[in-house]
């Protein structure tokens, strides 16, 4: 009998897919799990039981499509955002990988190029491969930093059409200054490029960073996608969403399938929205726990990266793999991002965070 490898190779598979591999994380049955940057606070009481009721309601109507435009959780998203957006401002799908899907789906594809600066979100390429989008990278400067003109000039020079700005960047953390997304999108002129910056951790971010929803009035190739499965503890849900021109969405109902959000998906999200107020208190808890991981690791004479997200990044280490398996025996799973000398971690609660860093501190 042949392996699923091997079945695999004797399929008609299009060529640019042959020895590629599925995107995802290790799925291991262990007490803690900081490698996926989950929200490990939970769903709270009250959110949950408005979601129920909300999905219970829902279900009165199965046998009917959901709406197509989901008016209402359009609404509901520009009221949470504010920056003065619309709901005909607004888009959603389910999860903010398939809005970026749908986005190169619209703006990439064949003859066309897509641009990513890692070390970033590793979903770029694969979606672009899917996409049939040529995907380029330009390096970072010193400490994953990122320039105005560094950033134009990559534009420039390559051509794209499709520039993925990732701010706060997974898997580093680091915020993006607001120059360098305006930096791209004058760069990205001539090429009528379009420009996502990936704010997915965006409430997570330090005070006094700035989001950018801010430069969007005036800038009609500019995208900000965000997403509820982190601050909003929805990763299950799986709703993501992007703020952008009235004719982006035009253009993603171009290569969207129909009636792509479900009832219930659309019932839980514009339940959990009522309740921002709730889980966004969760957010500040889960900060300080990331905070307190930075001032920690830094005291053990590790080297994490400034976070404006709900995770941190951090180097310094002679054996990663073995700290990595050391943590993994104590019940405690973090990421190995394939970059040498560190390793990443999610801020979960004050307990999970206190388990990870003395079993760090004990291997070390």
């Amino acid at each position: 009998m042949p392996s699923p490898t091997d079945a695999l190779a004797n399929l008609p598979l299009r060529d640019d897919l042959v020895g590629l591999h599925p995107y995802g994380a290790p799925q291991l049955d262990v007490p803690i799990l900081l490698n996926v940057n989950e929200n490990t606070f939970g769903v709270p009481a009250d959110v949950h039981s408005a979601i129920v009721e909300a999905v219970s309601a829902a279900t009165q109507g199965l046998n009917r499509y959901p709406d197509r435009e989901f008016t209402e959780l359009r609404a509901n998203l520009a009221r949470y955002l504010g920056h003065g957006l619309g709901p005909d401002q607004l888009w959603a799908a389910n999860g903010s990988n398939e809005v970026l899907q749908q986005v190169l789906q619209a703006f990439g594809g064949p003859g066309r190029t897509a641009i990513g600066f890692p070390p970033t979100y590793s979903m770029y390429p694969l979606l672009a491969s899917g996409t049939g989008t040529r995907y380029v990278t330009a390096p970072r400067g010193a400490a994953f930093s990122m320039t105005p003109d560094d950033t134009a000039r990559a534009v420039r020079e390559s051509g794209a059409n499709i520039v993925f700005l990732c701010s706060p960047n997974n898997p580093t953390g680091t915020a993006l200054e607001l120059g360098v997304i305006e930096a791209a999108y004058d760069a990205g002129e001539d090429a009528r490029a379009i420009i996502v910056v990936d704010e997915a951790y965006g409430e997570f971010a330090q005070e006094g960073t700035p989001s950018a929803l801010s430069l969007l009035p005036g800038r009609p190739r500019l995208l900000v996608s965000r997403t509820m499965s982190k601050a909003f503890a929805l990763a299950g849900a799986r709703l993501g969403y992007l703020a952008a021109a009235p004719e982006i969405s035009d253009a993603l109902r171009l290569v969207r399938l129909p009636y792509h959000l479900s009832a219930i998906t659309q019932a839980a999200a514009n339940a959990a929205l009522t309740h921002a107020d709730t889980l966004l208190s969760n957010v500040e808890a889960i900060k300080v726990q990331r905070d307190r991981i930075v001032a920690e690791l830094t005291s053990l004479g590790l080297s994490p990266a400034p976070s404006d997200a709900n995770f941190v990044f951090f180097s310094g280490l002679e054996d990663p793999r073995r700290i990595w398996e050391g943590l993994l025996a104590a019940g405690v799973l973090i990421r190995d991002v394939g970059i040498p000398g560190s390793l990443r971690v999610t801020a979960g609660t004050e307990e999970e965070t206190t388990v990870f860093l003395s079993t760090l501190r004990t291997l070390l």
